[in-house]
């Protein structure tokens, strides 16, 4: 009682120690881990933040866009939008620069150029052409939708910016009658030459020797090829949650006791009942829904419909008889041959000619519909003579976006199609060509094949880990996550029988891990700036099991790590060292003698050009020929580094090409390259822009 009194003394004292405690947990969480959440900007251009709340609205609206197509992760969305977003900013900036203004007329045109809007009936006068007037008033009495056009007017505004901008990049990028004569020079002027030829193969490359100082010498001379926004490479062990030897034999066992029957305790009752077997089972569809993780299916599937492994038997099994056990993926089937129907499936092509007043479907022409009877009656006829006509007939006449198919439509059951059409290919043979009337226009249809197909009841049971054997695998992964903490990765996992994969060379907005797919938390995890060099963390993959993950190595933006350009410039790079062992022995006062020292032949090389410098037998060397241009005839040249070897040539002779007065030609082939100067602008802002990206702070 003493210590209770004792305690409510001084409760208020140790209310206020708890609550400075709790509140230095708080204060120490923000500030050692996420901190960095806090920042109101996802990154920066040129000085200019990117606002996170804005960014996350356009990437979450861009996300869901892409969903309803193939699908978009958050990810892939925020990267697009970045580099929208970087591409509007260094592009906005230039526009300031150069007082780009768009006027009305540049907006108005920009919409025009929308087929929501320029091909809008509401906006179209009576000739079928834009009409401010109308798209204006359309606006001003719809207070709702002039909202919308608010956006929408921005985005217009930018691209009349970048058409003004574009067209002065294109337009100041001319070519001139100089470029063109040397264009022509390039191609005419000829030079024959003798040379002599000691190829790079000709020493082994056991014979040279190349550090990692030559390769990143060889980087430094070229920095921007060997560029890199930084990586993070991660080492990381699979332990797969996946079932065990015990766990097949128990699903198989369960399923195998169904081809016999079976007498089974029923916890409920407290009495044992009778599961009689597949085969005699009374009622086949509550006996699978009972007894099966796939649920009974009425629908008749054709040959290639059923699993390919097991296709033929199954397709071929007599109605009442069972086949199986048999896999099927991940389950282990028996199944039971319910039915047969023939022709349940048809293919046809068909040719749709459409009317004025069907708005569903896009016409090639304009038609009534007495017009489009007696067209599709005519190429009726034309199909009936010649069957073999029908695709031609279809890609030029059918107004069905199968027209690109030749009119064909694949493979089809019951009631998939419109009334008529179902009527005519389900009740008529193969080869039979005629014309029906539907809500989409007349189609003249032919029909190609007919498929028979079958009824089956599949009692399947999945094969899945179980609770025993997940557990397991969890206390084998959390083991190997303590062990390897601070140990040697590979040591640990070889003892523990396990495979480390090559290690992962992550990006900051990487998302996809090797053989376990897009794994963001791992990508994440590594470039956390609570995870150092050498930490190992354990992460639960739904369907997959668990990864071990090790940051093994931090690679600063800046140039590319060796082992990550050599694949690149190791042959660039051994052969300057053979170049160099090469030249030291290409020594003499002419040609016969350095051709005799090194055991090779003198060579010949008639009239090639800069824009031809294939040397026969050699490959293409327009270095070589460069200097054989520039070398005084009959002199012997100093030795000269090719793409195949090196050189020693001595100049015959240099045919100039004659005088033109213009070169229109071939101003003519250089204009397309000047023109494609706009496509380059973009790249060429982000290469001297300031950029900074936080995105990795919150995706």
């Amino acid at each position: 009682m003493a210590v209770l009194q004792k305690i409510r003394n001084r409760s208020g004292i140790l209310l206020g120690v708890i609550g400075f405690a709790l509140l230095a947990f708080v204060v120490q969480d923000f500030f050692s881990n996420n901190y960095t959440s806090f920042s109101n900007d996802v990154g920066s251009i040129n000085g200019k933040d990117i606002i996170y709340e804005d960014f996350r609205v356009k990437v979450a609206n861009l996300e869901k866009n892409g969903q309803q197509g193939q699908g978009m992760t958050s990810v892939q969305a925020a990267n697009q939008v970045w580099e929208q977003e970087v591409s509007i900013a260094l592009l906005t900036e230039e526009f300031e620069k150069l007082g780009i203004r768009a006027g009305e007329s540049h907006i108005i045109e920009n919409f025009k150029n929308d087929p929501n809007i320029g091909q809008n009936p509401a906006f179209q006068n009576a000739a079928g052409k834009f009409d401010i007037k109308k798209f204006k008033e359309f606006f001003k009495s719809n207070p709702e939708q002039a909202k919308l056009l608010g956006d929408r007017e921005k985005d217009a505004i930018l691209n009349s910016k970048y058409q003004i901008y574009s067209s002065l990049i294109k337009g100041g990028m001319y070519t001139t009658d100089a470029e063109g004569k040397f264009k022509y020079e390039l191609e005419t002027n000829k030079v024959s030459f003798d040379f002599v030829s000691v190829p790079f193969a000709s020493i082994k490359d056991s014979d040279i020797k190349v550090t990692d100082e030559d390769y990143m010498n060889y980087m430094k001379k070229h920095p921007k090829r060997f560029k890199s926004d930084g990586t993070r490479e991660i080492e990381y062990v699979v332990i797969e949650d996946k079932p065990s030897a015990a766990d097949e034999k128990e699903v198989k066992d369960k399923v195998n006791k169904l081809l016999v029957g079976d007498v089974v305790y029923n916890q409920e009752t407290g009495k044992n009942d009778t599961v009689p077997s597949f085969s005699s089972a009374s009622n086949v569809a509550e006996y699978v829904s009972k007894n099966s993780d796939i649920p009974f299916d009425s629908i008749y599937k054709t040959k290639q419909e059923l699993p390919v492994e097991s296709a033929e038997q199954l397709f071929n099994l007599p109605v009442g008889q069972i086949y199986g056990p048999y896999m099927n993926g991940k389950y282990y089937c028996i199944s039971k041959a319910m039915g047969r129907k023939s022709g349940a499936k048809v293919k046809a092509s068909h040719i749709l000619i459409s009317w004025e007043g069907i708005d569903r479907v896009q016409k090639k022409e304009k038609r009534t519909k007495e017009q489009a009877l007696a067209k599709a009656q005519s190429l009726l006829a034309q199909a009936q003579a010649n069957p073999g006509s029908f695709m031609m007939l279809a890609l030029t006449n059918s107004d069905d976006s199968s027209a690109q198919q030749g009119g064909d439509l694949g493979y089809f059951g019951p009631n998939q199609m419109v009334k008529p059409f179902n009527d005519f290919v389900f009740g008529n043979p193969i080869g039979k060509i005629g014309l029906v009337e539907s809500e989409f226009g007349y189609h003249i249809i032919n029909v190609t094949d007919k498929q028979d197909a079958v009824l089956l009841a599949t009692v399947g049971q999945r094969i899945d880990p179980s609770e025993t054997t997940t557990n397991n695998v969890y206390a084998t992964a959390t083991k190997f996550e303590m062990d390897a903490n601070g140990k040697d990765f590979a040591a640990v996992a070889k003892a523990a029988k396990l495979t480390v994969n090559p290690a992962i060379k992550a990006k900051p907005m990487d998302e996809a891990f090797g053989s376990v797919g897009n794994q963001r938390q791992i990508v994440k995890w590594a470039y956390s700036d609570d995870t150092n060099v050498g930490d190992v963390k354990r992460f639960e993959i739904v369907n997959v099991g668990h990864v071990i993950a090790k940051l093994s190595k931090i690679n600063e933006e800046g140039l590319m790590t060796v082992e990550e350009a050599k694949p690149m410039i190791e042959f660039i790079v051994k052969n300057e060292k053979k170049a160099e062992k090469i030249m030291a022995k290409m020594k003499g006062a002419s040609l016969e003698a350095i051709a005799s020292a090194n055991k090779v032949a003198v060579q010949q090389a008639t009239d090639l050009t800069i824009e031809n410098a294939m040397i026969p037998n050699v490959g293409m060397e327009p270095k070589v020929v460069g200097i054989a241009f520039g070398t005084a005839a009959n002199k012997v040249s100093a030795p000269v580094e090719g793409n195949a070897g090196v050189y020693v040539i001595k100049t015959k002779s240099v045919v100039k090409a004659p005088k033109l007065v213009k070169h229109d030609a071939y101003v003519n082939k250089l204009k397309p390259m000047a023109q494609q100067a706009a496509g380059r602008v973009i790249p060429a802002l982000k290469d001297k822009a300031k950029i900074e990206d936080k995105r990795v702070e919150f995706y």
